[in-house]
């Protein structure tokens, strides 16, 4: 069953549309008018036909699961079936079910999704469906078994509730021009990819439990170490990469034992690493996490509750599996005078894949050796977990540091307080976590590059005068600055936009290949140190180089009030 993604969002504002346009994107890459046919590459499981266009070839919608649909909702992702012939692939395959920031239409009940192949689709649509378990690959066309090409493995954002393998702006075309095979893997998002429930815990008692989504980029990984070499990849030169909660992906695949040995570099763009942004909650016990009071086996229960399922035994989770993909996407209607629906997904503490949260981890030095690339952006403020009506009460959340945070956000007294509010929250949920994290992986030796992208495209300059929004290197990186989504076309970019593009996605390339972002023509990164201040900032003025941190008095009050357990977001 597949149902058409909303892509309005009503009265919201230019910069929100924007920021859509930046992290959703609605237009599929089609097929060019002067694609060539090359030759089929050989998978575990069949034939596949792609499609070369201008040096590249690509591979879409090839199944690396069974469709989790019907009993298998809620299980870890299945092998799929064996094809006969050469399935063409020159089609994305449906996004997981999503909501796209608002429920779907009404319709009427009907049976657990299809597991039908998804359909071509226009320019003008996307589909939904919980058979979604795809995968894209852009490849040189002139890759080859044994050509031994670096990997990047995408991890899209979308706060774990939306997003897709197949947005335009971060199509693997740019990359596979350099010489990097570029994998791009739907995962299960919302209630479909983060659920516990009590009789759902006791089935099938060896398997892993809660985090399916975590567990299909564990399967799309696998997938790629099997079959990658068959285009042109080596199968021991694979970087993963992800943004926003795609990077909180990475950070969970970096300190979970079931993902050990399936990558060897990693990328975080605006990912966090701190605790309560988009980390994990307790399986089953109530009242033991103060960022995650409520456990995801009792967030199951109610989300029944509010369904008409009562119990919690067997027959209960026969009838939440025989609920229609939309009822699970939409959920029970809200209670009059309700803004919000209640059942938060997020990932859990399964105990299995995930058994402790990435800062746990990272402050007991658990963390593994592998070359490490973070960093977030100027005005990296998604989520706006910090609220304060006075500058008093904003800084009052710093406990015993207030004054320190004073004299740190607002030395003066002339900053606006919707500006310091701004900045805390950019601190608080990205900046601050990235530098801890970039400590935690130098101290066991591991070469880290830590960032900070602070250039905004010319044309966007007077949206975002407070700098680069939360996904706003994404067309940089992927050098996709061309390239429409929602909305309107971008407008073309200036020639220093294209200047900055370049260089970012040569750092991205470069690391990708050698574990080191250098490279000829290029600014120097160095290393990150912790007993420096240094930043590498790309420049509002579109320079790039390492120099001392402006940010580190902020950092450095955020990160005693973190570490003390007062949270800034409380």
């Amino acid at each position: 069953m597949r149902v058409k993604s909303r892509n309005s969002v009503g009265t919201a504002s230019r910069a929100i549309k924007f920021l859509l346009y930046l992290l959703v994107g609605v237009t599929p890459i089609g097929v060019s008018t002067s694609a060539q046919q090359p030759p089929a590459v050989r998978v575990d499981r069949g034939e596949l036909q792609g499609v070369a266009d201008s040096g590249v070839v690509s591979y879409k919608g090839i199944p690396f699961a069974a469709p989790p649909v019907g009993d298998l909702r809620w299980r870890p992702p299945q092998p799929t079936t064996r094809w006969t012939g050469v399935r063409q692939a020159a089609e994305f395959g449906a996004d997981c079910m999503q909501g796209r920031f608002s429920p779907p239409p009404p319709r009427a009940a009907t049976t657990p999704a299809t597991t039908a192949s998804p359909s071509p689709r226009s320019s003008s649509e996307r589909t939904s469906s919980e058979d979604c378990l795809f995968v894209n690959v852009w490849a040189p066309v002139s890759a080859a078994p044994g050509k031994k090409l670096p990997v990047m493995f995408w991890i899209f954002g979308g706060g774990f509730v939306f997003g897709s393998s197949a947005l335009p702006n971060t199509s693997g075309t740019q990359f596979a021009k350099q010489g990097v095979v570029l994998v791009a893997a739907n995962y299960r998002v919302g209630r479909f990819g983060f659920f516990a429930f009590p009789s759902l815990s006791q089935e099938h008692r060896d398997e892993p439990k809660g985090n399916y989504a975590y567990m299909d980029q564990i399967a799309a990984l696998k997938w790629v170490r099997q079959n990658i070499a068959a285009f042109g990849g080596d199968p021991n030169n694979v970087t993963i990469f992800g943004f926003s909660a795609g990077g909180v992906s990475v950070h969970s695949l970096l300190t979970s034992s079931m993902a050990r040995g399936l990558f060897h570099k990693a990328i975080v763009e605006s990912g966090g690493s701190r605790d309560s942004v988009l980390t994990a909650r307790p399986m089953s016990r109530d009242g033991i996490d103060p960022n995650y009071p409520v456990s995801a086996e009792t967030n199951g229960i109610n989300f029944a509750h509010s369904m008409g399922i009562d119990g919690t035994d067997q027959a209960a989770l026969v009838k939440l599996r025989a609920l229609s993909s939309e009822q699970i996407l939409a959920g029970a209607p809200l209670q009059q005078g309700a803004s919000v629906q209640a059942y938060e997904t997020t990932p859990i503490l399964d105990g299995k894949l995930v058994t402790e949260t990435a800062e746990t981890a990272y402050k007991a030095g658990r963390e593994p050796r592998v070359p490490l690339m973070l960093g977030s952006n100027s005005a990296d403020t998604a989520g706006n977990r910090v609220k304060a009506t006075t500058k008093e009460q904003l800084f009052a959340r710093f406990g015993q540091w207030s004054a320190q945070a004073k004299a740190a956000y607002d030395p003066d007294g002339s900053a606006d307080l919707a500006t310091i509010v701004a900045r805390a929250n950019n601190d608080f949920g990205q900046a601050e976590p990235a530098r801890f994290a970039a400590g935690a992986f130098a101290a066991n030796g591991s070469p880290v590059y830590l960032y900070r992208f602070s250039y905004v495209a010319t044309a966007m300059r007077e949206m975002f005068r407070a700098g680069t929004p939360h996904g706003g290197e994404i067309g940089f990186v992927f050098d996709t600055l061309t390239v429409g989504g929602f909305g309107p076309p971008p407008p073309p970019p200036a020639p220093e936009d294209q200047a900055v593009s370049r260089m970012a996605h040569g750092y991205w390339v470069n690391f990708a290949r050698t574990g080191d972002p250098n490279g000829a023509g290029l600014p120097t990164w160095p290393r990150y140190d912790p007993n420096k201040d240094l930043i590498f900032d790309f420049h509002p003025d579109g320079t790039a180089g390492a120099g001392p941190d402006p940010w580190k008095a902020r950092l450095d009050v955020t990160r005693l009030a973190t570490e003390s357990g007062k949270r800034a977001d409380q």
